[in-house]
């Protein structure tokens, strides 16, 4: 059961992270001292150590996940710059990493299947279309791989990535339905990790199966429902896997997707959701469509730059320019 008193709690002890805990001006001399790692490295031009890079992406990453939450969180600016540049630089671990997989072919992968299949849906809902595509391709490329260890644990993951596949009419593992399930059993087959992966969705699989229905009164309810199970997680800040951390865990963006999806198929969606979750700051960004690229970091676009001139296998070789 929902308890606001504590939800509201939570969402203090959400928003102070950014103030108390994690300081900007901590992260901000975090990505000073990799901009001097990162200019020594392309200035050389040093192949045999680049894989710094790599490390220095996640930084540029952790920068702009805490530019987003003081500009939206903290102040409530209606912005969505800086979580552009912050699925951006997810995007750009997965094209690096791929560089590595025969070098170093026990490398720490940089990025989660999660956070992956939430860019994947920003990109989507932003109207990225170019570099939405290249990120399923390597998802698929790679799925179940180190590079993509889909033995995740997040059922509103699963949840997104099976309406994102029945959204775009494609498949993985042959299939868009019930695909926590076909994934499972075919790891299990294929001898892979799979333990992790949730045998049911919850609430998930009720709006897997109604989502597309023309009845406002039936998505209202489905929608309620999605709220309070991701709002009593989100209540167990620091102690709940589903929704009990600092990145998105008072950001509904899995409700954000549902209504984007319903929106673009002429279906009728809420006008205004009365609940404490979908009247966050986060929850209340406005999203273009599409979405304008945001201003290029110029820490990523000299790792882009690198990564194109010294490797022609580069997965954005493959597609000229991106991101613009």
């Amino acid at each position: 059961m929902l308890n606001p008193k504590k939800l509201e709690m939570s969402f203090k002890r959400y928003s102070n992270n950014f103030v108390n805990g994690i300081k900007f001006e901590d992260v901000v001399e975090k990505y000073e001292i990799s901009e001097n790692k990162i200019n020594n490295i392309v200035g050389l031009n040093a192949i045999e150590k680049d894989h710094i890079l790599l490390i220095n992406l996640n930084r540029i990453f952790l920068y702009y996940l805490s530019k987003w939450k003081n500009q939206v969180l903290i102040n409530e600016e209606n912005s969505t710059e800086n979580i552009k540049s912050m699925q951006m630089g997810v995007f750009f671990k997965c094209m690096g990493q791929d560089l590595y997989k025969i070098r170093y072919p026990k490398m720490i992968v940089e990025y989660s299947f999660s956070e992956v299949v939430a860019t994947l849906i920003h990109f989507t809902m932003f109207g990225w279309e170019k570099e939405e595509k290249i990120l399923f391709d390597f998802i698929v490329e790679h799925f179940g791989e180190r590079l993509m260890n889909a033995n995740n644990w997040n059922k509103h993951t699963w949840f997104l990535l099976e309406l994102y596949l029945q959204y775009r009419n494609k498949t993985i593992v042959g299939t868009n339905q019930n695909l926590h399930i076909a994934v499972r059993e075919q790891f299990k087959e294929e001898k892979l990790e799979y333990d992790l992966i949730p045998e049911d969705l919850d609430i998930y699989s009720e709006v897997l199966e109604h989502w597309n229905t023309p009845q406002l009164d039936e998505i209202n309810t489905l929608i309620e429902k999605m709220s309070v199970f991701h709002s009593i997680l989100a209540s167990e800040l620091g102690a709940s896997i589903e929704f009990g951390d600092y990145r998105y865990g008072f950001y509904p963006y899995e409700i954000l997707f549902l209504i984007y999806v319903r929106k673009k198929h002429g279906l009728l969606v809420p006008e205004h959701i009365d609940d404490f979750l979908m009247n966050t700051p986060e929850a209340k960004m406005t999203i273009g469509d599409p979405e304008p690229y945001p201003e290029w970091d110029p820490l990523l676009r000299q790792i882009d730059n690198f990564y194109r001139k010294n490797y022609p296998d580069y997965i954005p070789n493959k597609y000229g320019e991106i991101f613009q």
